[in-house]
């Protein structure tokens, strides 16, 4: 949490801290904390919340015209020693399910194809390879866990009983495939290929659909780089997944608490999250702090 705020917290989860800005305004501050396994490690990634900021508005922006977003302002009404890492942002009612989409076939999704072949009880066909590029997008949604809980991936069947309303899940599900597609085909003409991300939407008061929270950033995404990607094995990554391989490998059982993060992957973490910045929105990362104003 970020004590010098004068503002009252409405909440602190994995990585962002929400502030009270009055009316339908919150304070959005994305930390430095990491989480692996859905438990966060007590080592922070310097300068990690900012890269998931500005690559937020980033995709906020590319994507307004699929669905509307909950961006107010990066600057604007944001305290200075939080630009760079804060947005206002719109209240909303915030939808109780995490809403992934997976382009490939890795992680728990190749798993379960290994298992079942089907991911989230979406049958595939069979001898699919690791990370190879699945036929369609498959929207393969998620409950939200607390703090130091898993998330457990559910059928679409599961997103309407936690709606409660299947008419809108099935614009949740529309709307996540869309933004998903227009951001992999950005992506992959920047050399980086989208494996699979998530997103989280809620509704605004009038009942509109917005996609809030964060958006396409290392943390809720798989990031590949197109030169060099072969199917059938793992793939070097610009995301966090390395973290994700250190914490497997230390023996950690993946109860929290986490474990501390050595140094030699703090630092690569680091690099690799300002590299996908980079790549991704086309220009260094220094230009994203300087339009900001975020502290020197």
């Amino acid at each position: 949490m970020f004590d010098s705020l004068d503002l009252p917290l409405l909440g602190a989860g994995k990585v962002r801290d929400n502030y009270d800005l009055g009316g339908e305004r919150i304070l959005m501050v994305a930390s430095d904390r990491i989480s692996t396994f859905d438990a966060v490690h007590p080592t922070p990634i310097p300068g990690k919340g900012q890269v998931l900021t500005g690559m937020s508005v980033f995709w906020f922006e590319l994507t307004s015209e699929i669905v509307p977003n909950h961006v107010i302002s990066a600057v604007e009404d944001v305290p200075e020693a939080v630009r760079g890492r804060a947005l206002v942002v719109k209240r909303l009612a915030m939808l109780p399910v995490e809403c992934v989409v997976r382009g490939y076939l890795s992680g728990s999704g190749w798993k379960d194809y290994q298992r079942s072949g089907a991911v989230c009880g979406i049958a595939l066909p069979a001898g699919l390879r690791e990370s190879e590029q699945l036929p369609e997008p498959l929207f393969t949604p998620a409950t939200k866990a607390e703090i130091g809980d898993h998330d457990e991936n559910i059928d679409f069947e599961g997103v309407v009983r936690a709606l409660g309303d299947r008419e809108l899940a099935e614009r949740v599900r529309a709307a996540s495939t869309a933004v998903y597609r227009r951001a992999a085909e950005h992506a992959l003409a920047r050399g980086i290929i989208l494996a699979d991300t998530k997103f989280e939407f809620g509704l605004a008061p009038d009942g509109t659909l917005v996609l809030g929270d964060e958006v396409l950033t290392p943390d809720s995404s798989r990031f590949w780089p197109a030169e060099g990607y072969e199917p059938g094995r793992p793939q070097p990554s610009f995301d966090k997944q390395p973290v994700r391989d250190w914490a497997t490998a230390s023996g950690w059982d993946r109860s929290p608490p986490a474990p501390a993060i050595p140094d030699d992957i703090v630092e690569g973490t680091r690099a690799r999250y300002r590299d996908a910045y980079e790549r991704i929105v086309g220009e260094r990362f220094d230009a994203w702090l300087a339009r900001s104003g975020a502290p020197a």
